[in-house]
């Protein structure tokens, strides 16, 4: 017998530690046990995640386990992987180990049988591709554990790179994990590589599928008669052994940052399982995060470039359409007359139409339509929000109120405006405008499934659809053949969101949505609807000046300590309201935190923590949330995360009320 180690599959606040159990000697770190607890007469399951022949404690006190689940049992590799998760984002180990596990207790019987379909040929590669293809195999075949980025501009070849590089893995093998950012995507990326390497070689993993669904792909991952696994974020957490390669594509998306405990980032954890397993990780896009992009030019990563269409694919004319030469003459729609007469001409010539709009432009913004003056935090550098309750524009990273000026501290116009539209809105309007196209709208209010996501993208691709309106969805790698024309509708309502890299994600998405234009062999165009149309950020998107644009904020970010020259670490507190003792107990446990921190004799230099502040917007009717900022250089963010453990631990040993979380570089409205 042996003694183990094990974490028991709990959600408790006050249970996040390692329980010592007495097991067969066939048992393994990693195994799913049933193990004997209190109040559970049937036993409890837990994962073993260290083994010894000594017990922690007193030998006659070790209760044996009661059963063993190898069908459901995890790797080494996962366990190390979760307790780095632990230091890493401060996350109980269990919130962690579950993220590789699945829900559902009916394991299949049998493997699904697939038809045998014939595989479509390789392409020949551009040169490009090639050299790519080339650098990337070479670190699989002689397992030399590279990282890989590859800024590569729209329709330049990096699925087919991908796919190079995942047959390189399985000759020799090995596994490969693709993730995509979209669950939308993770079917017509998964298409690609089944016609390829047959549908029986390739697992989908995401959140929405069935549990049955999720469990059958998990154990074809787990008994390797899956080599490749296709999904959104969570398929990095994929029961793959021996993997290969690791790609991640269009990195730079928000959306590989998880929103809710554990907040994860994708390829942090990528990573880190590259690197366990001497794999390689290759990370595309035509627009690479400032962070990302550094690590190249520091030598993390390896630079890939490709700079260049493949086929006779040209990229497309892009203008600039002032939205305040528009308000002058009179037309306050958000249609400009340029771009209605050029969505009525590509309509009638036959060719498809993709208008954007984004989604997270729908807040509020205090804006001068005479000169384009925008109010911004001075201290934080990011947009502030009109809080209509309070009349204050309030920046949402430092808390700081400021009243709303009778007239622009620009131009001295009297009318400012409170603007904002949406999806559903353009839909409506260019219905009415152009009544003879026959017009789709494609955002999370209709892609809802799987079913409505690939209905709606049959529908354009077959040209049953003239027109699609569309979020940001849309500029998440999806590939279209006859789209003429892209109208980009308020081109700087990202860069006017409350939050550091509202520069850089505008640049992305104008870039990334205006990929989509170009169809095979003819002209394509791009229309650029802004207020502001002398900004940076717009005219170097607008000219595809990526470099330039990379240096600009690199700067910026450099000037204002933001990423990658720290983390932004932020500690929210959440509690049920009641009385006023109640409510002072939230904040007072943020301000006794941040105390605590100030107060540290190793506080690295540089540090900045902003005081707590009420968030109202996320606290709701039933519940009082305090949040507060830290600003930590690079390369500081464990001792925060150490010391969020202890006084979490704190916390939960005098049985607080109070919730404590930590989100680390968090993306969108704090």
């Amino acid at each position: 017998m042996k003694y183990v180690d094990v974490v028991i599959d709990n959600k408790s606040e006050y249970m996040d530690s390692f329980f010592t159990y007495l097991a067969p000697d066939y048992i393994n770190v990693g195994d799913k046990v049933s193990i004997p607890l209190a109040r559970k007469p049937k036993g409890a399951d837990g994962y073993v995640v260290s083994i010894d022949t000594v017990p922690g404690i007193e030998a006659d006190k070790v209760k044996e386990i009661i059963s063993i689940d190898k069908d459901r049992s995890l790797t080494p590799e996962i366990i190390d992987t979760a307790i780095w998760m632990k230091s890493r984002y401060g996350v109980k180990y269990i919130d962690a180990i579950k993220m590789f596990d699945v829900t559902g207790k009916r394991i299949p019987k049998q493997i699904k049988a697939y038809d045998q379909t014939k595989l479509e040929d390789e392409p020949t590669l551009s040169e490009e591709q090639k050299y790519a293809a080339l650098d990337i195999c070479n670190s699989i075949d002689n397992q030399l554990g590279k990282s890989f980025l590859i800024h590569g501009v729209t329709n330049s070849g990096k699925t087919e790179v991908y796919i190079r590089a995942a047959k390189s893995a399985i000759a020799r093998g090995k596994t490969a994990i693709v993730l995509v950012p979209e669950i939308a995507l993770s079917s017509q990326i998964a298409d690609r590589f089944s016609k390829r390497f047959g549908k029986e070689q390739v697992a989908i993993m995401h959140s929405k599928l069935k549990t049955s669904e999720r469990l059958a792909e998990w154990m074809r991952i787990k008994s390797g008669e899956a080599k490749i696994v296709v999904g959104a974020r969570t398929a990095v957490f994929a029961p793959a052994s021996d993997i290969g390669v690791i790609i991640i594509d269009e990195e730079h998306e928000s959306t590989y940052k998880s929103d809710h405990n554990p907040k994860f980032e994708t390829v942090d954890v990528a990573f880190r399982r590259s690197k366990y397993h001497n794999a390689t990780l290759v990370l595309g896009s035509a627009t690479p995060s400032i962070v990302s992009y550094n690590r190249a030019m520091d030598g993390i990563y390896q630079l890939i470039e490709m700079k260049n269409r493949i086929g006779n694919s040209i990229m497309p004319e892009v203008q600039i359409v002032d939205m305040r030469d528009e308000l002058r003459s009179g037309n306050s729609s958000i249609i400009s007359r340029k771009l209605l007469a050029s969505i009525e001409q590509t309509v009638k010539d036959g060719d498809q139409v993709i208008l954007f709009l984004n989604r997270r432009g729908f807040s509020t913004q205090v804006l001068c339509p005479e000169c384009g003056y925008i109010m911004m935090c001075p201290d934080c550098d990011i947009t502030l929000t009109y809080h209509k309750k309070e009349n204050a524009a309030i920046c949402h990273y430092c808390g700081r109120k400021f009243k709303i000026p009778e007239l622009c501290p620009e131009c001295g116009n009297n009318n400012l405006s409170f603007i904002g539209t949406g999806t559903e809105r353009l839909e409506e309007t260019i219905e009415e405008l152009v009544p003879n196209a026959k017009v789709e709208r494609f955002d999370l209010d209709t892609a809802k499934n799987s079913s409505e996501i690939k209905k709606t993208l049959r529908h354009f691709n077959s040209g049953k659809t003239n027109i699609l309106v569309g979020t940001q969805i849309l500029a998440k790698g999806l590939d279209f053949k006859n789209v003429g024309l892209v109208g980009i509708i308020l081109a700087d309502s990202s860069l006017n969101i409350p939050d550091y890299r509202s520069p850089e994600r505008t640049f992305q998405l104008i870039t990334q949505v205006s990929g989509r234009a170009g169809r095979e062999g003819g002209k394509s165009k791009v229309i650029l609807q802004t207020y502001q149309p002398e900004d940076d950020t717009i005219k170097k998107a607008a000219n595809g000046d990526y470099y330039g644009f990379y240096e600009q904020e690199l700067a910026h970010r450099k000037n204002m300590n933001y990423p990658p020259f720290s983390d932004i670490i932020t500690v929210i507190f959440v509690d049920k309201k009641g009385s006023k003792t109640e409510y002072s107990s939230t904040i007072d446990h943020a301000n006794d935190f941040r105390n605590y921190l100030l107060s540290m004799k190793n506080l690295p230099t540089g540090t900045t923590i902003y005081e707590p502040k009420l968030d109202i917007q996320r606290g709701g009717a039933d519940r009082n949330r305090v949040f507060f900022m830290i600003k930590a250089p690079r390369g500081t963010r464990s001792g925060f995360v150490n010391a969020y453990m202890n006084y979490k631990e704190l916390m939960i040993k005098h049985r607080s009320t109070c919730h404590i979380e930590l989100d680390i570089n968090p993306y969108g409205i704090i």
